[in-house]
């Protein structure tokens, strides 16, 4: 049974400049949820989907059981097991999820075809022009729900808002299986309230700063010169203002084009020297990374490369260049430069990346010779 909506489930007549009505569904718990569902005995038990039992095991999601533990997304799962001893941990069928994605991403083109996902299991939707349901974003969110659970068994969440990053917050109000209804006339009144850690894209470090500065609530934002937020804070601080007044002009992108490409190894044992993280660029990731920006682009035209490594500690830092071609040698340097950061912690994890050119910018240098 759905939860009742926070806030009135009526759309107001008057509208934003935007005049848009954004949907955003959240899958409740999605790897476990579709484990419970093709395994009935893990139903009522806490559920771990993702990290093995070993020490290098990392959690990927689990259900509402074991959140109560304190278990949560990217946690060791040997931290999990320290909170949750009778936490069941089962490997992860991304097989399986991605199939399911497609149902529900079919369930959604029933409505609109005004999509942009997020990941396998969330997505934003535009249902502004859509005229089923008397064209109400309330009962479409509705509808969409109805149909995840009695054709996939499954449950999600929904947030429902003229602007996007509202409808993100408000599908997080009432997981789960709930529903969250911003009407246009609530959006100011909502956002004054809003604690700043609630806005996508707020971290740990971010939030840390913020309240260093007094600011805990989006009204607090609000009350700020601008000028002083962009001195501070930079583009964050700008964007918290835009968010803070109600500002949220990013469409709802059906196509996203690709901007990164990336390889990563958790090791099964630390590596510590130099010519260990070498060795194992030099005869693994390089080569992977070297398919992989193939198959994404096959002029293989580049703006960065960088390095990422994970320390014993979990202390994850990153360093970049600006590179035009992929160039192995240009990993060499940027590894001696990282390793000046590793003050002799071993390492877990070691990862390559680049940053692909733009197709706009590619495609006009083009037309330009």
């Amino acid at each position: 049974m759905s939860k009742d909506t926070r806030y009135p489930n009526t759309e107001a007549n008057v509208k934003t400049p935007l005049q848009r009505k954004i949907v955003h569904i959240d899958m409740d718990s999605f790897f476990a949820s579709v484990e419970m569902r093709d395994q009935p005995n893990y139903k009522d038990i806490p559920l771990a989907v993702g990290g093995s039992t070993s020490q290098r095991g990392v959690i990927s999601t689990c259900n509402y059981n074991a959140r109560q533990y304190g278990v949560h997304s990217a946690m060791p799962t040997s931290q999990a097991l320290k909170l949750c001893p009778q936490l069941t941990v089962v490997p992860g069928r991304m097989h399986v999820y991605k199939a399911v994605s497609k149902q529900i991403r079919a369930i959604f083109e029933r409505y609109t075809h005004l999509i942009e996902p997020l990941s396998l299991d969330e997505a934003f939707l535009d249902v502004t022009e859509c005229r089923q349901l008397h064209g109400s974003a309330t009962l479409i969110a509705e509808a969409i729900r109805n149909d995840i659970r009695n054709e996939l068994n499954l449950t999600a969440s929904a947030g429902v808002a003229p602007i996007k990053f509202l409808a993100k917050v408000a599908s997080d109000l009432n997981k789960p299986d709930g529903q969250c209804v911003i009407p246009p006339d609530q959006v100011q009144g909502v956002i004054d309230t809003l604690p700043l850690e609630k806005i996508p894209g707020v971290g740990k470090v971010s939030l840390k700063k913020l309240h260093q500065e007094n600011f805990y609530l989006c009204e607090d934002i609000k009350n700020t010169d601008y000028r002083e937020l962009l001195r501070k804070f930079g583009r964050m601080g700008l964007s918290l203002w835009n968010y803070s007044h109600g500002i949220d002009e990013r469409e709802v992108i059906t196509e996203r084009e690709r901007k990164s490409v990336g390889v990563e190894r958790t090791f099964s044992s630390n590596i510590s020297t130099f010519d260990e993280c070498w060795q194992f660029i030099e005869q693994h990731l390089y080569h992977e990374l070297d398919k992989r920006l193939e198959r994404a682009s096959p002029s293989k035209k580049i703006t960065k490369q960088s390095i990422k490594i994970k320390f014993a500690d979990f202390q994850l830092t990153t360093i970049e260049h600006g590179q035009k071609q992929l160039n192995l040698s240009h990993f060499r340097e940027l590894l001696q430069e990282i390793l000046q950061r590793q003050q002799g912690r071993e390492i877990r994890l070691l990862g390559l990346s680049v940053m692909l050119k733009p197709e706009v910018q590619e495609k006009q240098l083009n037309l330009d010779l």
